[in-house]
């Protein structure tokens, strides 16, 4: 049962995006879903580590990246050893969960030939490890050829990377900033989200008409250009298939959209 005074009394205590700033003297940026796509992902690190150390100098940082590294584009191995030497080199590169990380974590532990994983871009991504888990479809059938595949996949898939898919967290927060996947239960306080709304959750977020404790930074849910809302920024602009890898950059009460562009699918 929602407690409707209760979220009445959030909305009334929320903050407007014009309104949030970031930590002072702590610059952030929050990069959209990259699905595969290595080519954008070194692009938009490029460009904001020129910014950090060239154009506009900042003492702190954080660089906050929404999830879905993996599926649909043609890179999926790449983008996380790029994220694995990121973080090694500054823990201050933060990365979180999206369903597609977690699609893809069960489905090296289940094979599932129905899943997330295997439905929505699985494949291309069992191609950047050098599985083709489609091949014996017609000589084995289809669970029988995505068994063998599974396998070939579970030798090929780094421990490094299963441990890096593991260690996913679900949120971040910084100043008037709540990071996530896919957006939050509105009903329910910031520090008591579900996971599974975390990377998940849409239409009863996207709807919701009132502020929140926070502003939410999200991706999960495509739109042709970055967009922002009163409550929410939504920088998932559908790079693996656009070219266009968007993220929100905050620096005190300053806020931008940037991009990077490359080749569109």
């Amino acid at each position: 049962m929602i407690d409707h005074e209760a979220t009445t009394a959030l909305a009334e205590q929320g903050i407007h995006y014009l309104d949030a700033r970031g930590p002072d003297g702590m610059r952030l940026y929050a990069i959209g879903d990259v699905h595969g796509r290595h080519d954008l992902l070194a692009a938009m690190h490029r460009r904001i580590e020129s910014e950090l150390e060239y154009k506009a100098p900042a003492a702190d940082w954080r660089i906050i990246h929404l999830g879905d590294y993996v599926d649909r584009g043609p890179d999926s191995r790449s983008v996380i050893d790029f994220l694995i030497e990121a973080k090694k080199r500054d823990p201050r590169n933060i990365m979180l969960a999206g369903n597609h990380d977690i699609g893809m974590l069960e489905f090296l532990a289940d094979g599932e030939p129905d899943g997330l994983f295997m439905s929505y871009g699985g494949v291309q991504t069992a191609q950047s490890y050098g599985v083709d888990l489609s091949r014996d479809v017609q000589r084995f059938g289809k669970a029988e050829a995505i068994a063998r595949g599974h396998a070939a996949l579970l030798k090929a898939v780094p421990r490094s990377h299963v441990d890096f898919l593991q260690s996913l967290t679900f949120s971040a927060s910084f100043g008037d900033f709540f990071f996530c996947h896919a957006g939050i239960r509105p009903s329910v306080p910031l520090d008591r989200q579900n996971q599974q709304d975390l990377i998940w959750i849409r239409d009863a977020f996207h709807d919701h008409p009132g502020l929140y404790a926070k502003v939410i930074v999200h991706g999960h849910t495509p739109v042709p250009e970055a967009e922002v809302m009163a409550n929410r920024v939504n920088v998932d602009t559908l790079a693996w298939k656009s070219g266009t890898l968007s993220a929100l950059a905050v620096n005190g009460g300053d806020k931008r959209i940037i991009t990077v562009q490359g080749k569109a699918f």
